[in-house]
């Protein structure tokens, strides 16, 4: 059931034309850019749900220390309610000291549940080392767990790993070269020459002959004022200039684990003939003409009608003629209940023999 669908949704984009798409949709400015921050700290307040490990009291230990509590060499906390946490965010670009991130805080170690407990002041930092943002507060952890006696155990959801709304302070904002320099470079999502090529002449038809260039499939550098200020119009104005994505190439996605199969609008097939297993598929194309009455004042006009005729017995042959789309092929063999499976046999056979003009990916 779950091919049928895909296959129908893969038909529909077929005859649906492409739509042209805001700037903002299909590219990022070169720079801007959210960062990434990680940190090391203790959760605190925990019903007996915390660990042992030695690291968690080499922590616990050095935390103390630092507010001046030096414990014996002999002595060794009972930390039941202590665990060792990662704590990451992520830091996106343009904010400033003073506003806070949200932060996810994952358990480290063997603690059993974070639920109830508190995260202690914990230092984040950045690839560079230095430290942007201070995360402290309590975890909202949504999953629980609980354990009998005999060792029976009832699990939901992540227990181990919480979030903390708006937990981290900014303390540092990131160097941003946003304002500097005489251009602005926009990056695609996905790299097509076409899609650089027609961004790069719909932002020169807005603003003028080779205020554009497309410098290679992926990126369109662009002319753009000094001025910060200036800038952030300029820039408003050509996120929201629409351009229309040239055409994917041929492609068909097939993921080998849950048996789904997407075919793209621009896969054809040459003539070939397949004997697979226990079907029989012809796919013969044939051209009509439509001739109108002498005096109806209409023109000629050729029509392909496709003939498809799939059945099961004991000789299998796959057949069809030039021009076929590898769609009534697929919607053939579906006709008759053919698995994924069988599909993705013949499709490697097609691509072997040379007869799939199209890229075949198995993930």
């Amino acid at each position: 059931m779950k091919f049928r669908i895909l296959l129908a949704a893969a038909l529909i984009a077929m005859v649906v034309p492409a739509k042209a798409e805001r700037i903002k949709d299909i590219a990022a400015v070169q720079g801007v850019r959210s960062n990434q921050l990680i940190g090391y700290g203790l959760v605190v307040g925990l019903p007996g749900t915390g660990e042992k490990a030695n690291y968690t009291e080499q922590t616990f230990t050095t935390m103390l220390k630092n507010f001046g509590i030096n414990l014996p060499a002999n002595v060794k906390p009972k930390i039941k309610n202590v665990a060792v946490v990662a704590v990451h965010a992520d830091m996106p670009a343009f904010i400033k000291p003073g506003q806070t991130l949200d932060v996810t805080v994952s358990s480290i170690g063997e603690a059993k549940s974070l639920r109830g407990g508190t995260l202690l002041q914990t230092f984040m930092k950045g690839v560079d080392g230095n430290i942007y943002a201070i995360a402290q507060g309590s975890l909202v952890v949504s999953g629980f767990s609980a354990e009998g006696l005999d060792g029976s155990k009832v699990i939901q959801n992540t227990p181990t790993v919480g979030r903390i709304p708006n937990g981290a302070l900014v303390e540092r904002a990131v160097p941003s070269a946003f304002a500097s320099g005489d251009f602005l470079t926009f990056n695609l999502h996905r790299a097509d020459f076409s899609t650089a090529k027609r961004m790069a002449d719909a932002i020169n038809d807005l603003l003028g002959p080779e205020m554009a260039r497309a410098l290679d499939a992926a990126s369109v550098q662009v002319y753009a004022p000094r001025d910060a200020s200036q800038r952030v119009s300029f820039l408003a104005t050509l996120e929201n200039l629409e351009v229309e994505p040239a055409d994917e190439s041929a492609k068909i996605i097939v993921n080998s684990r849950t048996g789904t199969i997407v075919v793209g609008q621009n896969v054809k097939l040459l003539p070939a003939a397949v004997t697979h297993g226990g079907l029989t598929v012809t796919i013969a194309e044939n051209q009509q003409v439509s001739q109108p009455n002498a005096l109806a004042g209409g023109n000629t006009v050729v029509t392909d009608q496709s003939t498809i005729d799939a059945a099961q017995a004991n000789n299998r042959m796959f057949m069809f003629n030039p021009g076929t789309s590898l769609d009534e092929l697929v919607r053939a063999v579906n006709l008759v209940g053919a698995a994924p499976s069988d599909v993705l046999a013949i499709l490697e056979a097609l691509k072997m023999a040379g007869a799939l003009h199209g890229e075949l990916i198995v993930i």
